[in-house]
């Protein structure tokens, strides 16, 4: 039986039915190194991006809608405990944007130390809590209590606050634990003033009277050192006596009035 010579050709060329060339295996395998390469370096990117994204939602809020401080000190005792972790609105008067700011080298990488207002929704008030940058040493972060707006006059009698020659209804919220008097002359403490608030400025006191350091001291707020209006505690933490006791449970998200 004769075999077409073409047909012979063809089977030699064709090779056989089963299995894969040689060659083509590596082929197969830089195939699908590449293709797992691709996909590391697309989740990578993923959750950089994600990362990325989300650092720039944290800082856009932290600068423009609402901002986490920790008080420090017993100086707005009995409002605010040492230990009280706070919410402070950026947005309660007005949208600002911040201006003569520098670059460090922590979180936020950028620090600034006034703001512009750019759309005002109203003014501090008599009574409102704010935080606001020292005006001896802007690096640190104050919180105190509106006492005097603009063009008010202001003065403390024997520690009676007075405000446009009317005593100040602050007992609700304040406490004197000092039943000492001081000399205006000698200290500021429990007589000071009259002096009158000037434009775009605030006179400020801490709720713990006998042991702030406040506009008696060191004189105004400016306006565009505001940070903004403290509104809630969202977390207490005392860390003394009975262990059971440090978190201050009754203090999760009160209001700061």
């Amino acid at each position: 039986m004769s075999v077409d010579p073409n047909q012979a050709n063809l089977d030699k060329l064709s090779g056989p039915s089963s299995g894969g060339s040689p060659a083509a295996e590596p082929e197969a395998k830089l195939s699908e190194q590449s293709t797992g390469q691709a996909g590391a370096k697309s989740i990578i990117r993923e959750y950089s991006e994600a990362i990325i994204v989300a650092l720039l939602l944290a800082f856009a809020i932290r600068v423009f809608v609402v901002q986490a401080f920790k008080i420090p000190s017993g100086s707005m005792i009995p409002t605010l405990q040492i230990g009280d972790h706070i919410l402070v609105s950026k947005l309660s008067y007005g949208l600002q944007w911040p201006a003569d700011c520098k670059l460090q080298w922590n979180f936020p990488p950028v620090n600034c130390y006034t703001s512009k207002t750019v759309i005002e929704f109203g003014k501090p008030q008599r009574g409102d809590i704010i935080v606001f940058r020292f005006p001896e040493d802007e690096e640190k972060d104050f919180i105190k209590r509106i006492v005097g707006t603009p063009g008010d006059t202001v003065q403390v009698r024997n520690k009676v606050v007075l405000v446009n020659g009317q005593p100040l209804d602050d007992k609700a919220f304040t406490q004197r634990v000092d039943p000492g008097m001081i000399d205006g002359t000698i200290n500021p403490r429990d007589n000071f003033g009259p002096v009158t608030v000037p434009e775009a400025s605030y006179f400020v006191m801490g709720d713990n009277r006998d042991q702030s350091l406040d506009s008696r001291f060191w004189g105004y707020v400016r306006e565009e050192k505001i940070r903004g209006k403290a509104f809630r505690i969202y977390w207490s933490w005392s860390g003394q006596g009975n262990w059971t006791e440090w978190v201050r449970w009754e203090r999760f998200g009160k209001a700061i009035q």
